[in-house]
């Protein structure tokens, strides 16, 4: 797929310090790489491992089952590369996506519940923090995750809500769900970590914790690079 795709690419996986991987899994593959913790940190912290270790333009992150497919890659790509996007989101509440029939109506409670409760409290309403397939254009990704804290359940909340304080332009897309593997996630406990981690977000964000001025640079050079071409082309620009 990836090669048939015309794109360069390669892809990290990064082992929780779950030891589910073996080291010559891919040695036959020089375009796939094995990170490790040593213990377990949390999805958070290997997703920030693998999209600082990442070179490429487009950097697209999730899980290792692919529980969506690979088919959004490229589109996701298109839109970083060259659609003036800086961040793309699955968003399974959009027209088109297909999710909510796989994952069991506890889940399906508990994720509106967390929703409703983020977009109060840090995204401002942002519909859907919690999909698994996200991606951020390089540049971007070298500014943004450094400055990230939380390392498990609410770390996509902290994501978009740093990505919206800077008000970086993201791309909703519709998602399908090819298969649901079993999760390790349990409601109860998650749900009580996401609301202390959400609460600590905002906590970060009054101590400055945030702030970029890398990431503000490049939305202030991105708007004015297109504001340019807008005038060269004769357009009106406000």
């Amino acid at each position: 797929m990836l090669d048939e795709s015309g794109l360069s690419w390669e892809v990290l996986v990064v082992d929780d310090g779950g030891n589910d991987f073996r080291a010559d899994e891919w040695r036959h593959s020089a375009r796939v790489r094995l990170l490790r913790h040593g213990k377990n940190r949390g999805k958070g912290a290997a997703v920030r491992t693998g999209m600082l270790e990442a070179k490429g333009q487009a950097r697209v992150f999730t899980d290792v089952d692919l529980p969506f497919g690979m088919d959004l890659l490229p589109v996701m790509s298109a839109f970083l590369r060259g659609g003036g996007f800086h961040v793309v989101i699955g968003d399974r509440s959009l027209p088109g996506s297909s999710y909510h029939q796989a994952t069991s109506w506890s889940r399906r409670i508990a994720s509106a519940l967390f929703t409703e409760f983020v977009g109060r409290i840090v995204t401002g309403g942002f519909f859907d923090t919690q999909c698994g397939l996200k991606a951020v254009r390089g540049d971007v990704a070298d500014a943004l995750f450094p400055l990230l804290r939380v390392d498990r359940f609410a770390f996509d909340v902290e994501l978009l809500y740093v990505a919206l304080k800077h008000r970086l332009d993201i791309k909703r897309i519709p998602v399908r769900l090819l298969h649901n593997e079993a999760s390790s996630v349990r409601l109860l406990r998650d749900a009580t970590r996401g609301a202390l981690d959400v609460t600590r977000i905002k906590a970060l964000q009054l101590r400055g914790a945030y702030d970029s001025p890398q990431l503000d640079a490049i939305v202030r050079n991105d708007f004015e690079s297109v504001a340019s071409n807008a005038r060269n082309a004769g357009m009106p620009v406000s």
